[in-house]
């Protein structure tokens, strides 16, 4: 449904250059990436949810009043997943549709608690979750990670599950590149969570936390601080602490910004108050992401557009947005400069013909 968004206040051939433009992205939930086509075969297979089978009903299902009704519907999609053959089927599909859009390297976000109390075995999960990447990277050539987050509206007792799961020799799957933190903000402290990066960091995983989306710039500072953040998953209200924006930029500290998803929450107003602007300004690096695109009526591709409207990007200007996913992104030298690569090449070829 989301592949042929166009925004009306984006040039039609820049709308098609974005279509094929290399991308990577690095804030995209796993369950929160399935497409009405799949959440209503889900949906037909638990006919006990509350969640239509009915895809032209989704639209209306996933209209969000606030981030609490938005948490509120995203666990009900996440009641659909109750099975290792559900969550193979989600996650190779998800990579079907990133490949569609150009994606040739994705760090999704996985909440390994949600599957496991559902009665999902661990193991079953690891290995379903694999399976379908290995088998997309070979049917697509979209290269796939996991980050491992905490549902921070389940407590301390999520976070040390998901710790153990992301630790163990045992159980830890090949993907796993970080760990993360998700859910509210709202009455979920930052701090409480940092013996479980710490673990976390200690057995090599990156920290990417979300912070500041729906909260102050306070939270922010509290997961660079507490959780060692190296990515801020949102980061919104950074923009309204000018020591805080100076920080990232120094840094060089990536914020993963999601603007139709911001919208969708009410985190922000409009898209025309979304603070890309003052992120930019400032110098930090910003990435472009999706979050939760079926959910929000978007695609990574309609986000670029969103940015190249915000920003006044032209081609060059999202080729370099582009490539700061690349440079953000927890992969090997190597293969950040295949993808770099590739989008110069194919920016060229496009001015050239242009």
């Amino acid at each position: 449904m989301t592949e042929h968004l166009v925004d009306p206040d984006v040039p039609r051939d820049l709308h098609a250059f974005i279509a094929g433009l290399p991308k990577a992205e690095l804030h995209v939930h796993h369950v929160g990436s399935a497409s009405p086509r799949i959440v209503s075969e889900l949906a037909a297979r638990h006919p006990d949810s509350m969640v239509p089978t009915d895809p032209e009903a989704l639209v209306d299902y996933f209209t969000f009043t606030d981030f609490a009704h938005f948490i509120q519907v995203y666990l009900s999609v996440v009641d659909l997943i109750r099975t290792p053959e559900d969550v193979r089927l989600l996650t190779y599909e998800v990579a079907r549709d990133m490949a569609r859009q150009q994606v040739r390297y994705a760090e999704l976000t996985i909440t390994p608690y949600s599957s496991t109390r559902r009665g999902i075995d661990e193991r079953a999960f690891m290995d379903a979750i694999e399976d379908a990447r290995k088998t997309a990277e070979a049917d697509f050539g979209t290269v796939l990670r996991w980050c491992f987050d905490i549902p921070g509206e389940a407590g301390l007792e999520s976070a040390e599950e998901t710790a153990r799961l992301a630790t163990d020799d045992r159980l830890r799957p090949e993907g796993l590149v970080s760990f993360g933190l998700g859910g509210p903000e709202i009455g979920v402290a930052r701090p409480q969570f940092k013996p479980y990066f710490d673990r976390a960091i200690a057995a090599g995983l990156h920290s990417v936390p979300h912070a500041g989306e729906t909260t102050g710039p306070q939270t922010v500072w509290d997961a660079l601080t507490h959780l060692r953040a190296e990515r801020i998953g949102h980061g919104t209200s950074s923009a309204q602490d000018p020591k805080l924006l100076a920080h990232l930029a120094e840094r060089r500290i990536p914020l993963e910004v999601c603007p139709t998803s911001n919208i969708a929450t009410r985190a922000v107003r409009t898209l025309d108050e979304h603070p890309i602007k003052e992120f930019t300004r400032a110098g930090v690096l910003v990435t472009i992401n999706s979050d939760d695109p079926p959910m929000f009526g978007t695609d990574l591709n309609n986000e670029y557009a969103v940015a190249a409207r915000l920003l006044g990007l032209d081609e060059r200007g999202l080729a370099d947005l582009a490539k700061n996913a690349v440079e953000a992104a927890f992969l090997d030298e190597p293969g950040k400069a295949r993808i770099r690569d590739e989008i110069d090449t194919y920016t060229s070829s496009w001015l050239a013909a242009s």
